[in-house]
């Protein structure tokens, strides 16, 4: 087991952290290049059911972790949180609007946002929406949701010229799958993961496509990309894929093996990731039986 204290991230390519990200102790300050995320959605079924006392709860703790954000991420650089507003027990809770106060409030500037939509095949008629096909009358209409938010911010203003002309031409963007695949639109058209993807069974995962453009848009090569609920690792693997270093975060140690496994850090390239495993006291999966990512 490794020790909390801080370690440079110079000869580490890939690191995995076990434990809470509420405290990031073993990240240098502004030693990150790109944070990409997807915070849990506040005791969504799918989604550390139960764990947040309440609704306040949730958001405390989603404070501290954007304060912990903003103090390894480097200044100039990008932040993007993949969240939406969630329904649990009837009650809709605009978690959209409260993370973005709480990024802007801790710092970060809001620069844009994303909406991801899912193919249309991938929405049918729920028992939500379909009280109105029981009451088809005014005031009985809730909406099934087909999307969600990919919000984006940044924290100050970035230095161009602090980017060698070497490192620009290594990290040059295919411009001709930026305009087919419109990735210049606000409205990102991306498959979902399938429920019966081999290693995200009982993972709610986002799809790779999501952290590789993130990736490819708001980082260079040899830099460094941050996952604090890196559930699965989705978002290492990507980066890994891309030439880049990655870290991340995850609460649940059952998960480390799917990391390794999707990461490909098995085997002969199993030294390539570097695990932190801190010993806490896992309160997700005592309290959930759901994972996250």
């Amino acid at each position: 087991m490794e020790t909390q204290s801080q370690m440079s991230s110079a000869d580490i390519a890939h690191r995995l952290i076990v434990g809470d990200c509420e405290k990031m102790h073993e990240i240098e300050d502004e030693s990150v290049n790109l944070i990409i995320t997807s915070p849990p959605y506040f005791n969504a079924p799918f989604d550390y059911s139960g764990v947040y006392s309440d609704y306040k709860h949730y958001l405390s703790v989603m404070t501290k972790i954007a304060h912990e954000m903003y103090r390894v991420l480097q200044y100039g650089r990008i932040l993007v949180l993949n969240i939406d507003d969630m329904l649990v027990d009837g009650v809709k809770y605009p978690i959209t609007a409260d993370l973005t106060h709480i990024m802007t409030s801790v710092g970060f500037r809001y620069r844009d946002k994303i909406t991801w939509k899912k193919p249309d095949g991938y929405l049918r008629i729920s028992k939500r929406s379909g009280v109105l096909l029981q009451n088809p009358y005014p005031m009985y209409f809730y909406p099934d949701n087909l999307l969600e938010s990919l919000l984006i911010f940044q924290k100050d203003k970035f230095d161009y010229s602090s980017i060698t002309k070497d490192i620009k031409e290594v990290s040059r963007i295919d411009t001709d799958s930026f305009k087919s695949e419109k990735w210049y639109s606000s409205l990102w058209e991306i498959t979902n993961v399938l429920p019966n993807a081999k290693l995200e069974k009982g993972i709610a995962a986002f799809p790779e496509e999501i952290p590789k453009r993130f990736i490819i848009l708001f980082s260079y090569k040899g830099e460094t990309i941050l996952d604090p609920f890196v559930g699965s690792g989705t978002t290492m693997k990507a980066a890994k894929d891309l030439g880049r270093k990655s870290i991340g975060i995850e609460i649940n140690p059952d998960l480390e093996g799917i990391v390794r496994q999707k990461c490909g850090f098995i085997g002969s390239n199993e030294f390539d990731l570097h695990v932190i495993r801190r010993g806490e006291d896992n309160y997700v999966r005592n309290n959930s039986n759901n994972n996250r990512n």
